[in-house]
Formats: structure tokens, sequence, C-alpha cells
């Protein structure tokens, strides 16, 4: 069913209270500055039935007041991009709250759910923010009530600023506000000391990441016992000392290996197609680091040596994924830390070899652990959750089912890419 949604509304919320002088000037961390210019894209769901007590504008006024006090705690995302200096002025612009009406039911936008008209529910598809480093958006927020009177909220931060567990304790920490929390966890704004700023002139992170062409966005559901499935053909790459594959390995090496299979049926034939998967690097540092620390945190895993015979044997790509993912360690993070020269020049290499088609990426994001489904406004717990419309190409983002037991996959490709990706009967053998 197509949707139809009418703005009603658009302002900017500013910080409740001003950013302190010593604190306008944000440095962003090495890893901030190799970050693509992208924003990730979250829409929250929320069933009327929850929530009768309050009406939808009412609700719309308090989520305005505890957004404005949860800025003044997150006081670089309502700041502006400095190009040349790698860093945010924060000087309370504030962000864009835009409120809307749906012209359809909640379970009418959620059942059977199409990526691509789900954008509506955002304040910008994702693909038109991919602008000039120093004019990008940094939050925006959409809030959409739909005629039964359940609201979905949209929101879209800078993946220049955040990586997905920032973006999700910002939401939470907002959540918490709405509903009258008195204590809600602070962020740790120290990435910048971990990863201090370098120059990185010579390298160009957008590049190969950004597609100018029509992405589409789709979904496949992958169940319990989809999952121990692969699970089973996966345990023939380990053996009985190994922990079991988990839902991320098996389900990413299922997805790499059906990309895999697509690309060569295409005209242009890459060399090689690489798994690139996103590691949290808090629990890797050493000490550790607080899951509230926010900025880039992360660092790519690349599985990329993958011989073309060897596309089809799904246990040595679950393997080989395991193995890229074990390498993102602490001697590796110190490397990182101590000097720029190593990881620029790989990452360097690598980009030149995807621009000129001789490595393709699949690119894979799991929030599987992330507490998206805690993210309660006054409203209760969200019906769902879904992460549509990401204007990178072979982008896969992972979450898990609100039973906790499946993986919905976010699938972003080439219109041309995805049809052939989506008649694939060995993919959709597994998912739904």
């Amino acid at each position: 069913m197509a949707m139809n949604v009418e703005i009603i509304s658009k302002e900017i919320i500013k910080p409740s209270s001003p950013t302190p002088h010593h604190l306008r000037k944000f440095k962003l961390s090495f890893i901030d500055q190799l970050a693509p210019l992208f924003h990730f894209p979250i829409i929250w769901f929320y069933d009327s039935k929850k929530f009768v007590d309050v009406e939808p504008f009412e609700r719309s006024r308090l989520l305005k007041e505890s957004l404005a006090e949860t800025l003044t705690h997150f006081y670089p995302l309502a700041g502006t991009l400095i190009n040349e200096e790698f860093s945010i002025n924060c000087n309370d612009k504030g962000v864009d709250y835009i409120q809307a009406r749906v012209l359809c039911k909640l379970s009418q936008a959620i059942h059977n759910p199409n990526g691509n008209d789900l954008i509506q529910l955002l304040p910008f598809e994702p693909d038109n923010s991919c602008n000039d480093f120093g004019k990008e958006v940094l939050l925006a927020v959409q809030y959409n009530i739909f005629e039964c009177g359940g609201v979905a909220i949209g929101v879209c931060i800078s993946h220049k600023l955040a990586d997905g567990i920032s973006f999700v304790n910002f939401v939470n920490a907002w959540a918490g506000t709405c509903r009258g929390e008195s204590e809600v966890i602070s962020p740790i704004f120290d990435a910048h000391i971990h990863f201090p700023p370098r120059d990185i002139t010579a390298f160009k992170p957008n590049e190969g990441y950004i597609s100018k062409e029509k992405i589409v966005t789709r979904r496949f559901v992958f169940n319990k016992s989809s999952i121990a499935a692969l699970r089973r053909e996966a345990s023939a790459a380990f053996g009985p000392e190994d922990r079991v594959a988990s839902r991320v390995e098996v389900v990413s090496a299922f997805i790499w290996m059906r990309i895999m299979v697509m690309a060569r049926t295409r005209t242009t034939k890459p060399k090689q197609v690489a798994a690139v998967l996103a590691v949290n690097l808090r629990e890797r540092m050493v000490p550790q680091l607080p899951e509230h620390s926010f900025g880039n945190l992360a660092r790519s895993a690349i599985a990329a040596e993958t011989p073309v015979e060897m596309e089809k044997d799904y246990h040595f790509l679950v393997r080989q994924l395991r193995k890229a993912i074990l390498e993102i360690n602490a001697e590796y993070l110190k490397k990182l830390q101590d000097g720029p020269v190593g990881d620029l020049y790989f990452l360097g290499k690598k980009d030149k070899q995807f621009q000129n088609g001789e490595i393709e990426s699949c690119k894979f994001s799991s929030w599987c652990r992330f507490p998206v489904y805690e993210v309660d406004f006054g409203m209760g717990k969200p019906s769902w959750v879904c992460c549509p419309g990401i204007c990178c190409k072979n982008t896969v983002v992972m979450m898990s089912t609100k039973d906790g037991d499946g993986i919905e996959t976010w699938v972003n490709m080439k219109e041309e890419d995805m049809a052939m990706f989506e008649n694939d009967q060995e993919l959709l053998s597994y998912p739904s």
C-alpha cells in the first residue's frame, strides 16, 4: 500500500541551555574524519493502544521539550561542521523537527513494508543528504501521526559524528528524559583523545561508499529456524573447541555468498567481492571504553582475499569472516593509535581498487545487540523498528527482530542489481 504523508509543520529545536564557551569547539577524532558522508536512518513505531492517555500533539510537545533538554548533553549534534578544521562549532544552531500526518493506519504501514515507501517517514531522503561536508545536517527528526493515533518517530543522524551505538544511546537518553527519568546517562566525548585527528588530505573517505545511482532497499527476515539451519551448515568450518557461529556471522556470510553469485552474472564482473564488517572498538580497547563513549568508535574488518572458486563454499566464507573480525584486536588498535601511515595506505589502496572495479564491497553493520526496542518515550516499547534507505550500494544493516531470536536485514543495492538479487531462489530459500 502506498503511503501518503503530509507535512504539518517544521521548526528548529535548540538546546534548552546554551553550550558553555569552553565547549564550543568540538574536535572530531581520526575515525570520525574517515567516516563516509551519509546518515543513519531509523524509524520507531508506537501503537496507540499503549498510550491512549495522551493525545498525539501533546506527545509532540513533550518530545520537543525533552529533545531540547537532551541536546544540552549531546551539544555537538546541535552545532555546525567546520570543514577546514575537522571540528564542530557547537553554536546551538539546533536540529530540524518536522511534524507530519500519515493518511493510513499504522498497521497498514508496517504490513509487508517497502523500504522506499518508509523513507517518507524520515525527515529527509538519506541519499539527498550526501552533500558537501560543511553543509551537512547533523541530526533531524520527523514525528508522524497515523489516522489510528499511532505514531512513528523517524530520526537521521550524521555518520560523520556518530556510529550506531552512539545513535541509539542518544535516542534512548532522549526517550528517558521524555518519560521523566531523573537520571539519564550522559555521553563521554573523548574519542579525539584516543584517536587524535590527523592529516588525511590524500585520502577521500566518501569515494567508493556513496553512490550517485538509484539505490533501493529491501527487507529480508531470517527467523530462528532459518538461522539454526545456517548454523548447522557453518558448523563444518570450526572444530569442537571453537565457539558456535554467531547469528551475525552466518547471516552475513550467506548474504555475502549470494552477492558474489549475483556479481558474477553481470557483464561487469569484479575480480573480488570483499565483505566489510563494522566492528565495535569500545570492548576491544585496553582498558575497555564505556558503551556511552560517543563518536565513531568502530573500524572495518575486511575479508577480501577470497578465491573465485571458493565463493560458493559457505563454510570457508564463515571462517573468513570470523578471522577478519578477530584481527581487530589490541595489537591492531595500538597500530591505529600510534601512527596513520599503515592504515591510510591500506585504505587508500583498497579505495582505488573499489573505484576502478577490481574489488566490489558488501558492507555489513550489525545492530543486533543495540537496545533499539528499549526506546520508550512514555508510549511503551516500540511495536517495530526499521532502518530503511541508506545511500550506499551493497550495504546491509542487521537488526534483531522484536522477539530477539531472528534478524531483519535491510539490503541496499543498485536498482538493477536488486532485481537479480531478490529473485535469487537460493537466497529466498532461507529468509522471508
